[in-house]
């Protein structure tokens, strides 16, 4: 699975866009490239070169990176930043990398940039770049669940968010991105892998537990749950909100 963050140039200047290549073929083609097209590519090794790093290939090496090339490319996606040369701007934090804030986007609650159009952006990146089948294995919104009066959560915050990406998918694929499947993290709230926090939520499933270990360990269905449930019923035919 690659991490895919996906990237921007903060300008239209030719170094901003320059740094966004090279950042974007080190962040999320270099593996790529190597597991779907089976061979190191020339930008990799000017890296390791510049970088007075010596692999050691023996003879058999091409032919297995070769022969062992991936059926499908699998990536999570969560969220975008800009990159920019210039010194001085706001910057926003992310899926294992930050970057420098996007005017445009809205963030989550731990400042990550909401941005459902960049998804399509990416989606149409990869299927041009490799032309296999693409699975999202991760994609969703970590946010603070707080039940209602009766215990419920209405989490429209986290339906909003899927919605939005799902749209973006099937336009995707009304543009011949071979999409094969799409996974949310996660079915049930688990730590957060990003920041070991459990008020860090994803899930479709609340469990009771909070950052000290405290809690019953009780799960219940949040509003998203049975939404995500009719979405599934429908092959994401239907997107509309329920009334509980």
């Amino acid at each position: 699975m690659i991490a895919h963050i996906t990237m921007y140039p903060l300008t239209s200047r030719p170094e901003d866009m320059l740094l966004l290549q090279e950042l974007d073929h080190l962040i999320n083609d270099f593996c790529a490239d190597v597991q779907v097209k089976g061979s190191y590519p020339g930008y990799a090794l000017r890296y390791l070169e510049e970088n007075q790093i010596q692999l050691v290939v023996e003879p058999e090496d091409e032919a297995v990176l070769r022969n062992g090339c991936v059926d499908f490319y699998s990536f999570s996606y969560y969220m975008s930043n800009c990159v920019t040369t210039e010194e001085g701007h706001s910057t926003t934090l992310g899926n294992l990398l930050g970057g420098v804030r996007n005017p445009y986007l809205e963030t989550s609650q731990w400042g990550w940039q909401i941005d459902p159009k960049g998804l399509r952006y990416t989606l149409n990146k990869i299927q041009d770049r490799y032309g296999i089948p693409i699975f999202i294995v991760e994609n969703g919104l970590g946010a603070v669940d707080v039940p209602d009066d009766n215990g419920f959560i209405r989490d429209d915050y986290r339906i909003n968010y899927l919605r939005q990406h799902i749209t973006e998918m099937e336009t995707a694929i009304n543009s011949h991105v071979n999409l094969m499947g799409y996974t949310v993290w996660s079915a049930l709230d688990i730590v957060s892998s990003g920041t070991g926090e459990m008020k860090k939520r994803y899930g479709f499933i609340y469990v009771d537990k909070d950052d000290q270990g405290n809690g019953t360990m009780k799960r219940f269905r949040k509003k998203s749950f049975y939404w995500y449930k009719k979405v599934i019923e429908t092959n994401g035919g239907d997107l509309t909100d329920i009334e509980l």
